[in-house]
């Protein structure tokens, strides 16, 4: 917890001066609107004594002045700290969206997306009321209720007592229900981000919903979520309820005791008509610090119960990142990858997905990796940019582990074309050029070539500024295939990883893709992974997985002639054609 509060802490600081001047202003406002009374009481006295038009002239101008000036103050308490409480917001928002781009891949294997929007919204939006709202109402209520009662005791402290006689119970009512409150709000919070998830994951899989016929099922789900997030809401409307009336019902007694009071103490003349005017007052404006502490804990066990769960993901550890003297080697890579004695465990699994396996890929050569679903040819794939980390001295990049190079090099020497092709919500040619700087038309309609791509683009009635929508929804499985291959090949990197990335096209297309990459591979280190044999006929060398160990290596005429995995493989995929062509 000190650590949380010390994480807050910081984004604080970073604005302590403005923060200063903006609870100064609150506190010169403060003290202005407490001077208004006083003004108030040496009138009333003044004018029992004798009412002139120069002295309700006088006394008019002065409260004007006064309520003036208190207002020019509130003005700038509001406009420097609910200033601060949006950039504070902004710092906040940045760094959880620089820090998701950090975590690795297995943290979003455990996190549903839609729970990490709904903290990134609505929780943002709770702490930034604590860090705005909270702090102003907070200094506001303190510096009022303080003065009013420092000002109400100079006048009648026997008074003041007894009107005072209610506050315990105020106290107890705020640690009563505000601890309630705070349960309750981060309940409600937790299931809202259950809310998006389910939204998030059935819109995306429109599709899928629609193909079985599921749209009562999922709208179901979805009203037993919302039923039960009014449910939540329902029992803290309650609780708060109780808490807002049961401060009014005290501050109403303790108005009901000043007037009693009070009352006898300007018949006895103890006190003057002007002093209990004066204290009247400022029983009012104690009334607003009593009724608003309940607001102001409000914002803030909301405030605090989001603050934790934003917390909770920039405490998610990082744990793929760049080491401390990493090298940054000067230019590009050659090439050359190598890998020893590697066994590889995913998180939390119990099995290793690849066991004891040594390759060497010598720069400029194309190593294709074949095997049945599940024998490790992704996982492979994904440890040289680092999606996964490997052990250490087990996956070199022109001889220097992965892990002692920088980051951010590493992945900018490999184009990945992974299994699961994602595309943007934006043009064909924007989704091609991503991650390179001022591509040029011609550039991309060269790489779309080579891919196959460019046929179905002239097809398309704004060609390459077609909206393909969100993850591509609008083009088909190998069109999207199609455009990842074309945006890997445009950012013309060292290494290039294919990983199964001609499994939505037909044979083909297949073949002309191959084609128009052969002079490609000839530039840089490529690592092809498929199922089918046609794909990697031509690898310099084919590599066979099952079970996350090598059990064959050669060239295809090689592997065919030995009568293994691989010739099995091949007349598979040759029996498959049969049955498709009869």
């Amino acid at each position: 917890m000190q650590k949380r509060t010390a994480r807050l802490h910081a984004y604080l600081a970073r604005h302590r001066g403005g923060l200063a001047w903006g609870v100064a202003c609150v506190l010169i406002a403060n003290a202005i609107v407490v001077a208004q009374p006083q003004v108030l009481r040496f009138a009333v006295d003044d004018l029992y004594q004798g009412v002139t038009a120069q002295k309700l002239g006088r006394y008019a101008l002065t409260l004007f002045g006064v309520a003036l000036l208190g207002g020019i103050f509130k003005y700038f308490m509001r406009q420097v700290v609910i200033g601060i409480s949006r950039r504070i917001e902004y710092d906040l928002r940045n760094d959880l969206f620089e820090h998701l781009q950090r975590l690795p891949a297995s943290y979003y294997q455990d996190t549903r997306i839609g729970e990490i929007m709904a903290r990134a919204t609505n929780d943002m939006s709770a702490v930034r009321m604590m860090m705005g709202p909270g702090i102003m109402y907070f200094v506001n209520t303190v510096a009022v209720g303080v003065a009013s009662i420092v000002l109400m005791f100079a006048i009648s402290p026997r008074v003041t007592f007894y009107t005072l006689l209610p506050l315990p119970l105020v106290s107890f009512s705020v640690w009563f229900f505000g601890e309630r409150i705070h349960r309750r709000f981060e309940s409600i919070q937790a299931h809202f981000a259950r809310i998006a998830a389910h939204v998030q994951e059935n819109l995306s899989g429109l599709r899928v919903v629609r193909a079985f016929a599921l749209e009562r099922v999922q709208h179901a789900d979805f009203l037993r979520l919302n039923r039960e997030y009014l449910d939540r809401n329902v029992a803290l409307i309650r609780t708060s309820g109780a808490f807002y009336p049961a401060l009014s019902f005290l501050s109403g007694v303790a108005a009901l005791l000043a007037l009693f009071l009070g009352g006898r103490e300007v018949i006895k003349d103890r006190i003057s008509l002007g002093e209990f005017v004066a204290f009247t007052w400022y029983l009012g404006m104690l009334n607003w610090p009593v009724v608003a502490l309940g607001w102001v804990i409000s914002l803030w066990q909301r405030g605090l119960a989001s603050w934790g769960r934003i917390d909770e993901i920039l405490s998610a550890d990082a744990s793929i990142r760049t080491a401390p003297n990493a090298r940054k080697p000067e230019g590009r890579a050659s090439g050359e990858i190598v890998i020893r004695n590697l066994t590889f465990t995913y998180p939390g699994a119990r099995e290793p997905a690849l066991s004891n396996l040594s390759l060497d890929v010598p720069a400029g050569s194309t190593l294709a990796i074949v095997g049945r679903t599940g024998s490790g040819k992704s996982s492979l794939i994904q440890l040289l940019p680092r999606v996964f980390d490997a052990p250490r001295g087990t996956v070199f990049l022109d001889g220097i582990d992965v892990l002692d190079l920088d980051l951010q090099w590493l992945r900018a020497q490999i184009a990945y074309v992974p299994q699961e092709t994602f595309l943007f919500s934006a043009t064909l040619a924007e989704n091609v050029a991503f991650g390179v700087d001022h591509a040029t038309a011609a550039e991309i309609e060269r790489v779309g070539a080579i891919a196959h791509l460019s046929p179905d683009v002239e097809r398309f009635p704004k060609r390459w500024e077609t909206r393909v929508g969100e993850r591509g929804i609008t083009l088909s499985g190998g069109q999207k295939q199609r455009t990842a291959i074309a945006r890997a090949l445009l950012r013309d990197s060292p290494v290039l990883l294919l990983d199964d990335c001609l499994s939505s096209v037909d044979t083909h297309t297949e073949h002309e893709i191959l084609h128009g990459l052969e002079g490609e591979m000839r530039k840089r280190t490529a690592l092809i992974v498929s199922h089918r044999v046609s794909a990697v006929r031509d690898a310099d060398e084919i590599v066979v997985l099952d079970h996350g160990a090598v059990v064959e290596r050669g060239t295809h005429d090689a592997l065919l002639t030995r009568g293994g995995r691989y010739a099995e493989l091949q007349r598979v995929e040759q029996l498959e054609e049969e049955i498709e062509a009869s």
